[in-house]
C-alpha cells in the first residue's frame, strides 16, 4: 500500500485523488507508526522548508522516513518533498534538511524578465533512460512546476531529469528506489498520472 505522509504541509487530497484516478489505493498517513508497514511512501509538500522540517521532527516522521529509504523501499518526494531530502536549504536563512542526498537548495538567480516563483508548464530535458518512473512518457512531455528554489546535488549521478527556467535546473532525482520531483505529477495531467502509475508499479 502507498502511504502519503500528512505532516500539515502537503497537497494531500490532490495527490491521493491522482492515485485514485489511475486505480491505485493510497492512504493518507498521520501517524509515523504506520510507515513501518508501508510498501511505498510519498512525501508531498507545499510551503517553507524550515516549517516543513520542523513539522516532520515534531510529528516523529523523520526516523521512519530514513529507515524506509535506507531499506531501499520505493519513496517519492514531490516539490518540497524533494528539497527536504538535501543537506541544507537557503530559503529565508540556513536550515538543515534530511541529508539523504548531498547538495543544497538555492533560490533562482534573478534575471531581467525571469518570473520568480517559477510557476507553470515546462518540458523535461536530459531525461535518464533508466528511470522507471518516466517509462511510457515522451521526452517532449510537459509537467507543472511551482517553486522559487531549486536543488543542486553534489553529484550529477542522482539527476534523473532537468528543465529550463532562466538556467538549467534539476527537475527530478533518483537514487535506487528513491525518486523525487520538483514538479507536481498530480497536477500534470496524463503524463503526471502515468508517472504515479509507474511509481505504484515498482516492486
Amino acid at each position: 500500500m502507498i502511504h502519503i505522509i500528512d505532516y500539515g504541509m502537503g497537497n494531500l487530497r490532490s495527490v491521493a485523488k491522482a492515485f485514485e484516478r489511475v486505480g491505485v489505493q493510497a492512504k493518507v498517513c498521520k501517524s509515523p507508526d504506520e510507515l513501518a508497514r508501508a510498501d511505498k511512501i510519498v512525501l508531498p509538500g507545499v510551503g517553507a522548508f524550515r516549517d516543513a522540517k520542523q513539522h516532520l521532527e515534531e510529528q516523529g516522521f523523520i526516523d521512519p522516513i530514513l529507515k524506509h529509504i535506507e531499506a531501499d523501499r520505493p519513496f517519492l518526494g514531490i516539490c518540497l518533498g524533494l528539497q527536504l531530502l538535501f543537506d541544507i536549504s537557503y530559503e529565508q536563512g540556513e536550515y538543515p534538511g534530511l541529508k539523504v542526498i548531498s547538495g543544497e537548495v538555492v533560490k533562482f538567480q534573478e534575471q531581467p524578465g525571469l518570473k520568480i516563483p517559477h510557476m507553470g508548464w515546462n518540458q523535461l530535458t536530459e531525461i535518464a533512460e533508466d528511470n522507471p518512473l518516466l517509462q511510457g512518457i515522451p521526452q517532449s512531455a510537459w509537467f507543472y512546476f511551482v517553486h522559487s528554489y531549486h536543488v543542486v546535488p553534489t553529484s550529477p549521478d542522482v539527476i534523473a531529469a532537468k528543465t529550463e527556467h532562466g538556467e538549467n535546473v534539476v527537475a527530478m532525482i533518483r537514487k535506487g528506489n528513491l525518486f523525487a520531483a520538483q514538479f507536481h505529477p498530480e497536477k500534470s495531467q496524463e503524463h503526471g498520472l502515468q508517472m504515479l502509475k509507474n511509481f505504484a508499479s515498482l516492486v
